[in-house]
């Protein structure tokens, strides 16, 4: 992890940022990530746990299934804006926690236009929240 936790800093090194970008800027988010990786890491390095349980068979799947869905939400957010993938993915990872299908699919659409507010509204941050020319 410290290793990918590297490669994510030297990666975001080399976005570029203009003089009129976020407060928080385009390389420091990632630098964050990035550092919480790194401290993750060490604490599991100097602490492990001794009664580790590595997931297997149906836990397998589930995971799968979310990667896949986190996979489709990233290269969706482009052309669909945020609020439609990230309802999207939020009610399946809501749903798979558990959760009543209707509950998640509330939680879903919740979320995405809450975080959308949330970016765009509050933060000042330029997200397109639907796909383009819907609006927003």
């Amino acid at each position: 992890m410290i290793v990918l936790a590297l490669g994510y800093i030297l990666s975001a090194s080399g976005i570029e940022t203009s003089f009129m970008s976020d407060p928080v800027g385009p390389r420091v988010f990632p630098y964050i990530i990035a550092g919480v990786m790194i401290l993750c890491s060490i604490v599991m390095i100097l602490r492990p746990d001794p009664e580790a349980e590595w997931p297997a068979g149906p836990m397998l799947v589930q995971l799968g299934i979310a990667t896949v869905v986190l996979v489709a939400y990233a290269y969706s957010i482009t052309p669909l804006g945020f609020i439609l993938p990230t309802a999207i993915a939020a009610g399946i990872l809501s749903w798979q926690i558990g959760g009543h299908p209707l509950r998640a699919a509330i939680t879903g659409v919740g979320l995405g236009i809450g975080l959308w507010v949330l970016f765009r509204v509050i933060l000042g941050l330029s997200l397109r929240g639907l796909p383009q020319g819907w609006g927003f």
